[in-house]
């Protein structure tokens, strides 16, 4: 899935900083991402460690932790993921709301995939409702959803906009692909909630922190996914169709450096890894400076190429260097 901040190019680097400061056997460890988005840490780390804490504030999030977190036990899917995929689509929500000939004509996504997202999204719902799957095949069947559909979507990577046309690759009809996840014998926690409110009910060994780096607010750059997973009744806002959105104070520059001190300050974990970028609304000083007051701070840095959307072509990407920090401390 294309994310703003995700760590799938970093990942090696995060692994290989944690293993020095904790030990390469993290076998015992309790391992947490607080802010998990898409879950690619707590992904790399969960064959490796005995148990993980995935959370995210965003529903989206909570979905793709619930399957590639949360399950870890074999499915049997090829037979339902077929099923699916030979539904006809079906005028419902995302198509009339969010797709090409749909009410509103909002150019999310094609007429074809608007309408087979809804024809998957409702059996889905139905087969839980009838109790036809259980809860780890739920969630693995809409986070293939969340990922087939972002496969398709008419955006320049992220939801705040949808382009004019449709692009080739949106233009291509979807198609359910398995959200596969790692298999392992232990029992994983994923939860959606405020994570300042979550840090002072859990501990564990390894704190991994990556907020918001800047004002961009997750809930309204994927509000369309949100929409997807929750599949509720609401009316969408303006000519974007937003709906009503968290707002993380981590994306305000008034509220940020409290809310950080209060996390590190609340968080019963011996070591806190904190992935930051120099574009961010607290300065590398500012971070230093809450972080050293509960224990021992060290610093990890190292560059490498993102990608932000690009609105002006047809292309989904353009690149650009960044330098991420990680900020260590130790309690």
């Amino acid at each position: 899935m294309n994310y703003i901040g995700s760590k799938q190019k970093l990942s090696s680097f995060i692994q290989t900083t944690v293993n020095s400061v904790v030990g390469d056997d993290l076998s015992q460890k309790t391992f947490c991402d607080l802010f998990a988005g898409t879950g690619i840490v707590g992904r790399t780390f969960k064959p490796n460690v005995k148990k993980i804490i995935s959370n995210d504030l965003e529903y989206y999030s909570y979905v793709l932790n619930k399957n590639y977190i949360g399950n870890h036990e074999a499915i049997d899917f090829n037979s339902i993921i077929e099923e699916l995929n030979q539904l006809e689509g079906i005028d419902g929500f995302i198509f009339h709301e969010y797709s090409e000939n749909g009410n509103q004509n909002r150019l999310y996504f094609s007429e074809h995939n608007g309408k087979k997202i809804d024809a998957i999204r409702q059996q889905i719902e139905h087969w839980k409702t009838k109790k036809s799957i259980d809860t780890k095949t739920y969630y693995f069947l809409l986070a293939s959803l969340l990922e087939s559909a972002d496969k398709v979507a008419n955006t320049a990577s992220v939801y705040g906009a949808y382009l004019k046309h449709i692009k080739k690759s949106a233009q291509k009809n979807l198609v359910l692909e398995p959200a596969i996840f790692s298999l392992n014998d232990n029992e994983h926690e994923v939860f959606n909630e405020d994570s300042n409110l979550l840090i002072q009910k859990i501990e564990g060994d390894i704190l991994y922190l990556d907020p918001p780096y800047n004002a961009r607010q997750y809930g309204s750059n994927y509000h369309i996914l949100n929409t997807i997973a929750k599949y509720d009744t609401f009316i969408p806002k303006g000519k974007t169709g937003l709906r009503d959105y968290n707002r993380s104070d981590y994306c305000s520059k008034t509220n940020v450096r409290k809310s950080f001190e209060e996390l590190i300050k609340n968080a019963n974990f011996g070591s806190i890894f904190l992935s930051y970028n120099n574009e961010g609304l607290m300065s590398e000083n500012e971070i230093r400076t809450i972080m050293s007051k509960y224990g021992k701070y060290d610093l990890m840095t190292t560059n490498y190429q993102r990608f932000k959307a690009d609105k002006t072509e047809n292309r989904n990407h353009t690149a650009s260097n960044t330098t991420e920090f990680l900020h260590i401390l130790v309690k």
